[in-house]
């Protein structure tokens, strides 16, 4: 599966227009990078700019955009109210699809090397990327701002993870990092009062409140040793929220900023507020993602809510998110299209210049395989013929968990519908897959073929495209193996009301085992 992250440059430049034309091109021209939001401030004469691609082609692109930065953003005479310290003052990298934190950290040093020797700027890793506690938090690593960096370079605890500690007077210094999707959540509450929002949100911030004597809202201010205001946590780490009343929708709300989606989930946060409000005499009438979200948050909340109810998990991925939005209430104040709220989901809608076999009508499909050109053929058709197989065992898994009298056995028929669906995925996947590794085949033949430099490029490429145009098949035979050895046990131990449909998915999975052999072999 393709690997999808996220980066959010900060840039020193919130109002000249020109400037920030040049870094957003400078993005855009970048192949394979899709840049989805700018957004600009003049107060704070900074701006945020959101892209997301690969690894490899964001960090090129992120690159590029720095280096325009340097180029065009002179940080001796920036003013703003933003804290800053560099005309691209932080990168985070974010993983958003099919990657991990870890996998992420050696794309942020691979930048930063880059930065540091080709541009000179000294650069500072922090988060998931940072190099020891210290410069784990951005603010640490960005204190002093502009302009205590110079001091703060010759200071042997700070010097840069990449780059000299000569002071760059007119970039500054850069923070890149790898961190985890912000999300922007608001939850509604059925009343107007801002005070009873608020008393919410400090309910479940992080953050709490500050701690009083006697009465909690008008009492005296306890204090600590150091003459710091006491506080009392809120009952969600990574929760930032306010209250605040929304005259356009006539309620109040909870906004919050959840900043470790892995740690505290949507789903999580939701229920949390809803008890916390019950508590106050209040009540959650539902919720409001601002922008956009990844798929997993969505996907983790539809399980999640499935599981409450004694439900199988293993159920298509539509399904899955129709349950989540739901539950959370997400059609309340604005209708919540997965296709526009969903990133992996709008970036589809953005990237698919070309029709997807597996979005083809079944009737689309037959005849697309019918007609003489060599692609869709056999490998296309026994990797679909496999995810059908795969589905009606899913199917059987399903009807097992929510057969009267197997409650006790819901959660060991769900994680197997579950797997199934895994591979299904995949399966129809690679149904698609199967045709671009033989279109591959064919652009690799294609290619110069007059001198000798390009005549050892073409073979290494029709080798390279060759080996892949059997790996494909390969793949289909053992996901499709995976997904027989389910149904197996599913057609002994599941729902025997069943077993022809059981029957029907394993002769299917041979199909597409020996159909996908046949592909290896020639």
């Amino acid at each position: 599966m393709n690997k999808l992250i996220e980066c959010v440059p900060n840039f020193s430049e919130g109002s000249d227009k020109q400037i920030l034309d040049s870094i957003a091109e400078a993005i855009s021209s970048n192949k394979g990078v899709t840049l989805l939001n700018i957004d600009p401030g003049k107060a704070t004469n900074r701006t945020v700019m959101t892209f997301v691609g690969s690894p490899e082609a964001v960090i090129d692109a992120a690159f590029c955009a720095i280096k325009v930065a340097s180029e065009k953003i002179d940080m001796s005479k920036h003013k703003g109210e933003h804290p800053r310290f560099g005309a691209t003052d932080v990168c985070p990298l974010i993983p958003i699809s099919n990657v991990t934190f870890d996998e992420l950290v050696p794309y942020a040093e691979k930048l930063g090397e880059r930065v540091a020797k080709e541009l000179k700027i000294p650069v500072y890793l922090y988060e998931y990327a940072a190099k020891n506690k210290e410069r784990k938090n951005l603010a640490n690593v960005r204190s002093g701002e502009y302009e205590g960096l110079k001091e703060k370079l010759t200071k042997k605890t700070w010097k840069p993870d990449f780059g000299t500690t000569v002071f760059n007077k007119k970039s500054g210094a850069v923070a890149i990092g790898v961190r985890d999707f912000l999300i922007a959540y608001n939850i509604n509450l059925n009343t107007k009062s801002t005070r009873l929002a608020n008393a919410i949100a400090f309910d479940v911030r992080e953050k709490g409140r500050i701690k009083r004597k006697g009465h909690p809202v008008i009492g005296d201010i306890v204090y600590d040793s150091k003459g710091n205001p006491s506080t009392i946590p809120g009952s969600l780490k990574y929760v930032k929220a306010i209250g605040w009343y929304i005259e356009e929708f006539g309620i109040s709300q909870i906004s919050m900023n959840l900043t470790n989606i892995n740690q505290t989930p949507i789903h999580v946060v939701f229920d949390e507020v809803s008890k916390k409000a019950e508590k106050r005499g209040a009540r959650v009438t539902g919720s409001e993602i601002v922008g956009l979200i990844p798929l997993k948050p969505m996907l983790d909340a539809g399980k999640y809510f499935l599981k409450k109810q004694n439900r199988s998990v293993g159920v298509p991925e539509i399904d899955i998110i129709s349950i989540a939005v739901e539950s959370l209430g997400l059609n309340q104040v604005k209708k919540f299209i997965p296709e526009k709220n969903i990133i992996e989901y709008y970036l589809d809608t953005l990237f698919d210049d070309k029709k997807k076999i597996i979005e083809l009508k079944a009737t689309e499909f037959s005849d697309e395989v019918a007609r003489e050109s060599p692609a869709p053929g056999g490998g296309s058709v026994a990797a679909y013929v496999g995810a059908l197989g795969s589905s009606l065992g899913e199917m059987v898994a399903n009807l097992s968990a929510n057969k009267r009298g197997w409650e006790d056995r819901v959660e060991n028929f769900s994680a197997i519908a579950n797997k199934i669906d895994e591979i299904r995925k995949e399966l129809l996947f690679l149904v698609d897959e199967d045709s671009n590794s033989f279109d591959r085949i064919m652009t690799s033949f294609k290619l110069p073929n007059n001198s000798e430099e390009e005549k050892k490029i073409r073979l290494t490429a029709i080798y390279d495209s060759s080996i892949y145009a059997a790996e494909v098949p390969l793949r289909v035979m053992n996901r499709s193996y995976d997904s027989y050895k389910l149904i197996f046990e599913l057609a002994k131990n599941g729902n025997q009301n069943s077993i022809s449909d059981a029957g029907v998915a394993c002769l299917c999975i041979h199909a597409a085992i020996y159909g996908a052999y046949l592909n290896v072999k020639i």
